[in-house]
């Protein structure tokens, strides 16, 4: 068959072979020309392609897409695996010398050639041109074209006031990936990847996303402080964090002060926590992390109980006294409660814990949220102290997911009185989501609850094999980028359809700037070419600056008068 476009009645060999007219070379395969065809496959284990002679194998890459050109349908499919094969098995054994181009010409594409397998990913029919889940795959022979911009754009839409673009396919710069923003706020998302591979550049493409087309609000525990305010590039240069692009649409909560002001951060509000606010369940979540037995956590319940509000104050500062007096009322083994004065006695190391709260953090962002302004949450020199982090994260989420629901029930019948959505950011999410805790823990709840309430997550983990399984097949639009611990790659796998042909894709990304995105949020898995996070950047959010020197996003419609549901 020859080129499609051309005759298929032609006598001439050049319309079949190309030729350069200056060099004699077979012309190499551009994007929208024939591969090869179909030789086999089924559609539960993807289709084999037999490469033409005059397609050159380098030029092709797992996780590329290509067209099927069926009678009736074009079939969407990705390249899962490229393959060597021989119609001879002796010339495994003895390869012909191919020094004499003639019997390279010969050989190359008849006794030896290539084969690629691809995974059918969706069809599109003839007349109605709207993607479909593939239910059938295309006849022997049909021709395999590399995919144009304009079949990724047929599948992924064009950009506009929901869909946001976040990359570039393999190899088709001049088109891009649009991501349904509020398809992916309607369930948890997760961004995963091995140390280094740039999640954080990532995450905050997609949290620029979502403020900029005001999906949802955002509350983000920033632990390393890679959101808030001006962001240190791995590379060396200073990008803008989320309160540059975005001035007053975003507030930064700081838990160090000092912190915020070294960095000349412009922070709105410093959160203090009293020991009187911190709940017997609060600890349990650090059970892990600060080596808390069983009967520590026992002993926090009974001293809560004893002593109400005041307990960890009082077990801190606690004489021996005093603790020999609990004797009689307690329950729980002596021994149990000097360990946990001993862990309990490290929360002194932070200045945020204080023995009375200037206010209530938890309603300063509610506040803050109601307006559908998003949160940002600075931790400071507090970021490398984990449990810090899961105390501050786990303390505010049980409390402002609590008054989400009480909103939410109070504003049944009236959907004019529902809170906004909101997105909650944590990074460590495997440190909140381990199997021993996501049952009991705010977010393994917010997870499982499918934005029941109006609240989802977008976890951040290097280690997906540490979440849950019930809170991993929760997870509606998982963003990849390059994993190779098997585990980790199994987990993110977990529940996608077609898992097997994608395993290659996943272990071959590259180091930097290229992800993988499945689930909710697109109409089929897709390898991307993430976008910079630069200039440019700033320029597609529709960026100025502002004359106190904060940047102010241009709004075409009055945020106010609407709601997102």
């Amino acid at each position: 068959m020859p080129p499609r476009g051309d005759s298929s009645d032609s006598d001439n060999l050049d319309d079949w072979f190309p030729r350069d007219t200056t060099t004699g070379d077979l012309v190499p395969r551009v994007p929208g020309r024939r591969l090869g065809v179909i030789v086999g496959g089924s559609l539960s284990k993807g289709l084999d392609v037999k490469l033409d002679p005059q397609t050159l194998i380098e030029d092709l890459a797992v996780g590329r897409y290509v067209v099927v050109r069926g009678y009736y349908k074009r079939f969407f499919c990705m390249i899962t695996d490229i393959l060597l094969e021989t119609t001879n098995p002796a010339i495994r054994s003895d390869p012909p010398d191919l020094s004499d181009p003639f019997l390279a010409e010969i050989y190359t594409g008849t006794a030896a050639f290539g084969t690629i397998h691809v995974a059918p990913m969706l069809s599109i029919d003839v007349d109605e041109g709207e993607p479909k889940p593939v239910k059938t795959i295309p006849g022997h022979f049909m021709p395999v074209e590399i995919a144009s911009a304009e079949d990724v754009n047929d599948v992924f839409g064009q950009e506009d006031r929901t869909h946001f673009n976040v990359g570039a396919p393999l190899e088709l710069e001049e088109t891009q990936i649009n991501l349904d923003l509020r398809r992916l706020v309607e369930r948890s998302v997760g961004v995963f990847g091995k140390s280094g591979t740039g999640k954080s550049f990532l995450t905050r493409i997609l949290l620029a996303g979502i403020i900029q087309r005001d999906t949802a609000v955002n509350l983000i525990f920033d632990m390393h402080n890679d959101y808030g305010w001006e962001v240190v590039d791995e590379r060396g240069p200073r990008v803008k964090g989320l309160k540059q692009l975005f001035g007053s649409q975003l507030a930064i909560f700081t838990l160090d002060e000092e912190s915020s002001r070294r960095r000349n951060a412009k922070y709105d509000h410093v959160v203090t926590i009293g020991y009187g606010d911190i709940e017997p369940e609060d600890l349990a979540m650090l059970k892990t992390t600060m080596d808390l037995s069983d009967s520590m956590i026992d002993a926090a319940y009974e001293l809560h109980k004893v002593w109400g509000r005041e307990w960890i104050a009082r077990l801190i500062d606690a004489t021996g006294e005093e603790l020999d007096m609990l004797k009689e009322s307690l329950a729980a083994n002596m021994a149990s409660v000097m360990a946990l004065k001993r862990r309990v006695t490290r929360f002194k190391r932070f200045d945020f814990l204080v023995p009375e709260a200037l206010d209530d953090s938890a309603q300063k962002i509610l506040e803050y949220i109601d307006r559908r302004k998003s949160v940002v949450l600075e931790f400071g020199r507090y970021g490398n102290a984990l449990e810090a982090y899961i105390l501050v994260a786990n303390y505010l989420t049980r409390r402002i997911h609590a008054r989400y629901v009480e909103m939410v029930e109070r504003a049944l019948g009236d959907e004019s009185m529902e809170p906004p959505p909101l997105l909650i950011t944590i990074e460590e999410a495997h440190k909140f989501l381990d199997p021993a805790i996501a049952r009991q823990t705010i977010f393994g709840t917010i997870a499982r609850e499918l934005r029941k309430y109006n609240v989802t997550l977008l976890i951040v983990d290097q280690r997906p094999s540490g979440i849950d399984e019930e809170v991993m097949s929760q997870v509606g639009t998982r963003v990849t980028a390059l994993l190779d611990n098997e585990r980790d790659i199994n987990a993110v796998l977990m529940g996608i359809s077609g898992a097997g042909g994608l395993r290659e894709v996943l272990s071959r990304l590259d180091t930097k700037q290229q992800a993988i995105i499945m689930g909710h949020a697109v109409p089929m898995p897709v390898v991307v070419r993430t976008r910079s996070y630069d200039t440019d950047f700033y320029k597609s959010l529709s960026i100025e600056p502002a004359e106190d020197g904060r940047q102010i996003a241009k709004r075409t419609d009055d945020r106010a008068s609407r709601r997102i549901r």
